[in-house]
């Protein structure tokens, strides 16, 4: 999969030889002024982690890979914009949170775009390569989990046509901690 799209910058699927890029993208989005409200991970953890666990996540997610896809806005001279993974989840499964899965659908995880990127339209762009993945891959629904103080994100997520289901997802940390569901019929 890749796509030219107007602008300085071709979306596409990652490699599993491209894991050092993986690696660097991810400790950037960790140091993020939200990646507290954003991921379900540190900069800190992420940084401990060995080249193996690297390669591994790469492999997982890239061309050919079946349960997941990681999607990159590749720019000039090589270097990554931004990113999204949609995972595969499938009916009768239970989630990661607990609930259960009733039809098989992509989550939408670990999307970022640098800070000079932002408001360019390459956030949808890269939603739009996600979804088309997971339409072409027979999967009937996309979702995601956002803080309910991103707004940020909450507002790319709108104009990529995802809209809040009404589902509350716990997460651990304390009473009252959770992310909002949205949603993306197919």
């Amino acid at each position: 999969m890749s796509v030219s799209v107007p602008g300085d910058y071709v979306i596409r699927s990652i490699r599993a030889d491209e894991w050092p890029a993986v690696k660097e993208l991810r400790l950037r989005a960790l140091r993020d002024p939200v990646a507290d409200l954003a991921y379900l991970d540190t900069y800190e953890d992420a940084a401990a982690r060995t080249d193996t666990y690297w390669q591994e996540r790469a492999a997982w997610a890239a061309e050919g890979a079946s349960g997941a896809r990681q999607i990159v806005a590749e720019g000039p001279g090589g270097l990554w914009l931004g990113t999204l993974t949609v995972l595969v989840e499938e009916a009768g499964a239970t989630d990661w949170a607990g609930f259960p899965v009733e039809r098989r659908q992509g989550h939408v995880v670990g999307v970022f775009v640098r800070a000079e990127w932002r408001g360019s339209g390459l956030t949808k762009a890269l939603f739009d390569a996600g979804v088309e993945w997971a339409w072409s891959h027979g999967l009937e629904r996309m979702r995601l989990i956002v803080h309910p103080d991103n707004g940020r994100a909450q507002g790319a997520y709108r104009k990529a046509g995802f809209a809040p289901s009404g589902r509350t997802v716990p997460l651990e940390g304390g009473p009252g901690d959770h992310e909002l569901e949205y949603v993306l019929e197919r």
